[in-house]
């Protein structure tokens, strides 16, 4: 399984900002695409967002983030990015980054590495 690995979460009061990231080590990033996922406690895991390794489209968001997270990549760190804005409470979950090869199998349950998980949590 290929490796990457989150970091970035932490407690931030609603309406704040976090930026996430998703580093891979003995692989090159670019060939594949990265998804971020959350799961709060009790709730089924939710792909937020993909972005495919070679340009090809936009980027993916579910209508839960649409507008406030944004993804990028840089190919030369061989790490993504979750860049998160107007946080809610309903945002607070553990976050996770996966690859595959493409965001159609990310999004649709295939995966060749995830990450251990970092968690957001969204509090006054």
């Amino acid at each position: 399984q290929l490796q990457v690995v989150e970091s970035g979460g932490g407690l931030v009061q609603p309406g704040g900002s976090l930026r996430l990231s998703c580093a891979a080590s003995g692989f090159t990033l670019a060939h594949y695409g990265v998804g971020w996922f959350r799961q709060a406690p009790g709730a089924e895991r939710e792909g937020i967002s993909c972005i495919n390794g070679v340009s090809s489209g936009s980027p993916y968001y579910a209508d839960s983030v649409k507008g406030r997270f944004t993804i990028s990549r840089d190919n030369a760190l061989n790490t993504a990015y979750l860049q998160m804005n107007s946080l809610k409470p309903e945002d607070t979950a553990v976050y996770y980054c996966a690859v595959d090869w493409t965001c159609y199998g990310l999004l649709h349950g295939k995966f060749e590495g995830w990450g251990q998980g970092t968690q957001v949590t969204v509090s006054e």
